[in-house]
């Protein structure tokens, strides 16, 4: 039947329809469709591509047949054109620390090659000479220099105060070491804080001294690392939100530079996590970001975490609450079941390290986490902190406070034991190795550290693979760059700066590194279901590689450069 209108409505659908065919039809279609490149999808158990991907209102909507997906093309459609770079998910950001590289990324580069230029005491006086100088630095004013390295610099050991006083005597100064666990004072920074030769070690904490002379070395680990710190932060001319906000944008473009758009602020302190939920409310951030709050600082506040957990607010989720149980296993701090090959300075043979808790302060700790509904990730680099670890995860998961639900992390697990492996599935606990430690401080581990039986497992990727176990590797930020890429190359590779392979059978494939830093990663977030591929509804976090790290030379891994990241379809960086 025709249906039949007035001859007023008659009239005006004909001038529409004039109107439309002399200005032509507007079809929406997708924001952008990408073509002729290798799209890795991170789907599935092997390599998989497509041939185009749409992306629409910052998801994936369309991935696969190039013909299918340009069929969609609308008329504000922007076509990209890969001309065969690699289009694959963004990293994510397993465990990092953004907020603490962001505060230090004014402070005096002290960071060895490949990442810096200091290979020796010598050197490191006069960078930082070179920065007190540059910046102008008045007479009482703090200095800061991060990143030196025992392991790397020639003389193989840590800078003394009596070192330090010979670069001032004007300044109170600390120098960070590049594992973040330790650091040196010099002399007016000592006198600042009422330190002398008597004065006990903190809970948790070493004070350097050497015993022969009755005099302090200045080197201060763990617990008296952070005082030291804290002391010196207290002590810096105050800065403007602007700059502290300027600081954090500037760290957060690191970080898509690196390929990354989603940013962990691991063990964060009141003031962090204060600083990233400003920049949150006065929406700064562009990345997501999951906070870490650390527990000893954070103890009496869990409870307002909770609106924040698992849940984003704009750009900013709580992800779980972080604790260390040991230090660094390169700054020899890290609590091993037995000794380390060479001790460090001060201390005796037989030296194992040794834990910041006590067994029951970190039963009580973990408990209250998990009472509050929330899951935890620790920091465990020797055997004996892995231990430790695990065992309580297992004791508090019999008493059904560990749910099957969290996905609870030991950080790093760098001096992981054979018989250690198969406990983490076992119990439901999710490593997240460090193999970067095998390129950067491998050599170290083999002549210095562990010797040669235990170097050999650290970070053991393909053990864990064997028995099932899901893993993510990282950065772990400010130690190194937020340099993902290289993590990957350590863990295909296993190379020590000497060319030693170490640890051959605990190399994996570059698929399975990749996994470890897109799907895996965004399991270890709880969401799976938003990132880590490139499949239909998912956000469009994407980036594109000069070089597929499948294709390449294993060894060429390290010089892949990030071209271009896109946050949910907007891009956030461009490599000039």
């Amino acid at each position: 039947m025709q249906t039949k209108f007035p001859f007023p409505v008659q009239l005006l659908l004909v001038l529409l329809f004039a109107f439309a065919t002399a200005c032509g039809t507007k079809t929406k279609g997708p924001d952008i469709i990408f073509v002729n490149g290798d799209m890795l999808t991170m789907a599935g158990d092997s390599a998989a591509y497509v041939e185009a991907i749409a992306i629409q209102d910052g998801k994936i909507s369309m991935a696969g047949n190039k013909a299918e997906v340009l069929a969609a093309k609308g008329d504000s459609t922007s076509v990209i054109d890969l001309h065969g770079q690699v289009l694959m998910p963004a990293f994510i950001d397993a465990h990092g620390h953004v907020t603490q590289y962001a505060t230090l990324s004014v402070a005096a580069n002290l960071m060895p090659q490949p990442y810096g230029t200091v290979m020796s005491i010598p050197e490191l006086q006069k960078a930082l000479k070179d920065y007190i100088a540059a910046n102008k630095i008045p007479p009482g004013t703090p200095v800061i220099g991060n990143g030196y390295d025992d392991a790397v610099m020639q003389e193989h050991r840590h800078p003394t105060a009596q070192e330090l006083d010979a670069v001032t005597t004007d300044h109170p100064l600390y120098i960070m070491h590049a594992s973040g666990h330790m650091g040196v004072a010099n002399s007016v920074l000592l006198k600042d804080m009422q330190i002398s030769y008597d004065t006990p070690d903190p809970s948790g904490g070493v004070i350097g001294k050497d015993k022969s002379a009755k005099r302090l070395t200045g080197k201060m680990e763990e617990n008296a690392n952070i005082n030291a710190l804290m002391f010196l932060m207290g002590k810096m001319p105050p800065t403007s939100p602007e700059e502290t906000f300027t600081l954090l944008k500037a760290a957060e473009n690191e970080w898509f530079a690196n390929g990354e758009t989603t940013i962990c602020d691991g063990r964060a302190v009141p003031e962090n996590i204060r600083l990233l939920m400003a920049a949150n409310d006065r929406g700064l951030l562009k990345g997501d970001y999951i906070i870490l709050p650390d527990y000893d600082t954070n103890a009496d506040s869990l409870g307002n975490f909770k609106p924040y957990y698992n849940k984003y607010h704009r750009r900013v989720k709580i992800g779980a609450i972080k604790m260390t149980f040991d230090g660094s296993p390169q700054g020899k701090s890290a609590w091993l079941t037995q000794p380390y090959l060479v001790p460090p300075d001060g201390e005796q043979a037989g030296y194992k390290g040794h834990p910041i808790y006590s067994h029951e302060a970190a039963y009580k700790g973990l408990k209250n986490i998990f009472s509050h509904g929330m899951q935890a990730h620790i920091h465990c680099n020797g055997d004996a902190a892995i231990d430790e670890g695990l065992s309580l995860m297992d004791s508090l998961k019999k008493e059904g406070l560990l749910t099957p639900d969290m996905r609870c992390v030991l950080i790093h697990s760098q001096v992981c034991r054979a018989d250690q492996v198969p406990r983490f599935k076992e119990i439901g606990v999710m490593p997240s190795w460090f193999p970067t430690h095998c390129y950067l401080w491998g050599d170290w581990h083999l002549n210095s550290v562990l010797g040669k039986e235990r170097a050999e497992r650290i970070s053991p990727l393909q053990d864990g693979l064997k028995h099932g176990i899901r893993f993510t590797i990282h950065h772990d930020a400010p130690v190194t760059p937020p340099d993902l890429l290289t993590a990957v190359y350590a863990a295909v590779n296993r190379k020590t700066r000497s060319g030693v392979i170490l640890g051959p059978e605990q190399r994996v494939s570059p698929y399975e590194a990749l996994k470890a830093i897109t799907i895996n990663a965004a399991w270890q977030w709880g969401e799976e279901n938003e990132k880590g591929t490139l499949e239909t509804g998912k956000k469009a976090d994407i980036i594109i590689l000069d070089k597929n790290p499948l294709k390449v030379d294993p060894l060429a891994i390290r010089s892949i450069r990030v071209m271009e990241t896109f946050k949910e379809g907007k891009s956030v960086y461009r490599a000039k």
